[in-house]
């Protein structure tokens, strides 16, 4: 019986598998037939409880609607609160899908009593005020295959030698103010002309704050919370 040797030397490496990109799932998302077909192009699925969007891919937060529930999240006002919540994100999308099975829109008004100008106003508004690009995917097979692309994309690491852009001192002001949640540039612009100063501003009474604000004024009470 001949004994086969292994040249320990060869060439020949043996190559290592590599391992699976990987896609987090919000656990609600389970039962989706999208689900299967990333299994089936290969991808290791893990499902979590996600507080925003619905899939996580390679720090790409996406937030899915079929097209039925689009037209029904934009109704009830939930969509533009989920891509509210969805700024969280540096980088975020939003998938329409079922183009190919619904349309999204018709020259009249649908079901719902929806115009079409409304909803091609709230897609506007979703690239413009929210900043969120949009796909459309065909099925559940073709969001499947976009987030399998998105999964095996490289990501490239950010240049540190980037310059910020040099503000002026109106715009450190607006931009200080801007970081308290539920403050946007048309709310801070309004505070600031009417308080003059950031000082006065943050010790205005909170009650004088609500009648220019509302509501929001309370962000301003974590100014008096201990850290």
């Amino acid at each position: 019986m001949q004994t086969k040797f292994f040249n320990i030397f060869s060439k020949n490496k043996v190559k290592k598998e590599k391992p699976r990109q990987k896609v987090i799932a919000d656990i609600r998302e389970r039962n989706s037939l999208v689900i299967s077909e990333l299994v089936g192009l290969d991808l290791e699925v893990e499902f979590k409880t996600l507080k925003v969007g619905d899939y996580l891919v390679n720090n790409v937060a996406i937030e899915r609607k079929t097209v039925s529930d689009f037209i029904n999240s934009m109704v009830n006002k939930r969509l533009s609160k989920q891509l509210e919540e969805l700024q969280q994100y540096k980088e975020r999308l939003l998938i329409i899908e079922g183009i190919d099975e619904q349309e999204l829109y018709v020259d009249s008004e649908n079901k719902m009593g929806m115009h079409p100008n409304a909803i091609r106003g709230f897609l506007i508004s979703i690239l413009l005020k929210y900043k969120t690009p949009i796909i459309y995917a065909k099925d559940y097979k073709d969001t499947a295959k976009f987030l399998s692309v998105l999964a095996k994309r490289e990501i490239k690491e950010s240049s540190l030698n980037v310059s910020k852009k040099n503000l002026n001192k109106k715009e450190r002001m607006q931009f200080i103010l801007e970081g308290f949640p539920g403050i946007g540039p048309k709310t801070a612009k309004k505070l600031l002309k009417k308080f003059g100063t950031l000082k006065n501003l943050l010790n205005a009474d909170l009650e004088e704050l609500k009648k220019e604000m509302g509501k929001k004024a309370d962000v301003f009470k974590i100014i008096d919370e201990k850290y």
